[in-house]
């Protein structure tokens, strides 16, 4: 088992089950999370693993949202093909209170399982703040029913989300990760070309945001920005030599 302290990764017959572990406070997101999450990802990428399941610990909530007090302002690096390409199918198994940022990352999951407790809030029009990325959620779902989720800040049952196509599937309290490791093992045994193929085809018809072409821009100047090859040329420059880059 891959972890840190609040984000756990582990490895269950070819399926990588994440798990953000942070019950005592409701599974809210800080940057210690985002961290967590971007690592994670990175992993299953690069894995042996075929599918994730994606969940939160304890009873109460899949996650509160941003914390408000240790708030994540990168948020967006802790999200699946935002801060981290990923390839491979990823599930979200949902329950309880699923808020704010917490509701970003399972809009970019591929599958959402929900318990039938599940109930879906957006505040930022409440609480005066946002980063765009949910204006996504209207290529998604029928658009005015994402804008009525995004604008006024009012709670979404699991029977809703279901109507609309926000989620896959509603399931009795407790079975979410049952049911998701179902549909996981299906994952597991199908073709995995075509799995990562069709994920990529799905994505590259869906319009993205402007904050969606803000945070991949980043992404990849970020990778510059941190990069070897960065040091080795301001190195390089600085001793007056031709740099030895490595693409790294």
């Amino acid at each position: 088992m891959f972890m840190n302290d609040l984000v756990t990764y582990e490895s269950i017959e070819n399926v990588a089950v994440i798990t953000i572990d942070r019950p005592e406070k409701l599974i809210a997101l800080n940057p210690a999370v985002v961290e967590g999450l971007r690592e994670v990802w990175a992993r299953y990428e690069t894995s042996d693993e075929r599918c994730a399941i994606l969940r939160g610990a304890g009873d109460r909530a899949f996650s509160a949202g941003a914390d408000l007090k240790d708030n994540p302002l990168d948020l967006w690096m802790g999200v699946p093909d935002l801060g981290v390409p990923v390839t491979k199918p990823i599930i979200a198994a949902v329950h309880g209170h699923v808020i704010g940022g917490a509701f970003i990352l399972i809009m970019h999951c591929d599958l959402i399982i929900a318990a039938e407790s599940t109930v879906f809030h957006y505040p930022e029009a409440r609480v005066g703040f946002t980063g765009g990325i949910v204006a996504g959620l209207v290529v998604r779902i029928p658009q005015k029913v994402a804008v009525e989720f995004m604008l006024l800040g009012q709670p979404m049952t699991a029977q809703r989300a279901y109507e609309v196509g926000m989620v896959n599937k509603i399931v009795p309290v407790g079975t979410q990760m049952e049911a998701a490791k179902e549909w996981a093992k299906i994952l597991v045994n199908n073709a995995p070309l075509v799995v990562s193929t069709l994920k990529a085809f799905s994505l590259r018809t869906i319009p993205k945001s402007p904050s969606d072409l803000a945070a991949e821009a980043r992404r990849d100047l970020t990778r510059i920005h941190t990069s070897r090859d960065r040091t080795e040329g301001e190195r390089a420059f600085a001793e007056k030599r031709v740099p030895k880059y490595r693409g790294t």
